[in-house]
């Protein structure tokens, strides 16, 4: 096992964590959830860096990574979801188009084709990132800066649906049908 695949595989053994750290009501656990889910999404960036640059890039970790990344975020708003800081349709369209386009990068590896991640889903997936984590630290600790986790979670809603339409837009060829 190379190292950017075990980082992913830490990325996913963190999620328990961070769900137990989030449901359970003790002194901290909003910043040691933040703590999680941040280093857990920076395992993100540093498997795809070290990847690349150490021609480290397997078929197991291209397949992983994005699934690694939709659990974690999912695992992370469902939480919010429970604890009553997120709107259960604002956790719905984030996790929904990260399964639509999981979904699209299948029909496309079943057509022989991959769909790396863009640059705006890199960005959608750091902005994301970021709101949730101002969201998990929550209004106690961010006080006035709280609205920053607002802001946050909507801009993370128009980077979702533009980096969205912009892989369904560009992969429109995979639903043509063969026989027109």
């Amino acid at each position: 096992m190379n190292v950017p695949n075990l980082l992913t595989i830490t990325r996913i053994l963190a999620i328990p964590v961070l769900i137990i750290v989030l449901l359970s009501q003790f002194k901290g656990n909003e910043l040691i959830g933040a703590a999680i889910f941040l280093l857990a999404a920076l395992t993100d960036m540093l498997d795809g860096m070290w990847a690349r640059r150490k021609n480290q890039v397997t078929t197991v970790g291209k397949l992983l990574d994005p699934i690694a990344d939709k659990l974690l975020v999912a695992a992370a708003l469902i939480c919010l979801v429970e604890l009553g800081t997120v709107s259960s349709w604002i956790a719905l369209i984030l996790i929904g188009r990260g399964i639509a386009v999981t979904g699209l990068r299948a029909i496309a590896s079943s057509q022989g084709h991959h769909i790396q991640a863009s640059r705006l889903g890199k960005i959608k997936m750091w902005v994301e990132a970021i709101a949730i984590s101002l969201l998990i630290l929550g209004r106690n600790i961010l006080g006035q800066f709280y609205v920053l986790a607002l802001l946050g979670i909507w801009l993370a809603i128009a980077v979702s649906f533009i980096s969205g339409a912009e892989y369904f837009l560009k992969f429109r060829f995979l639903f043509a049908s063969k026989d027109s």
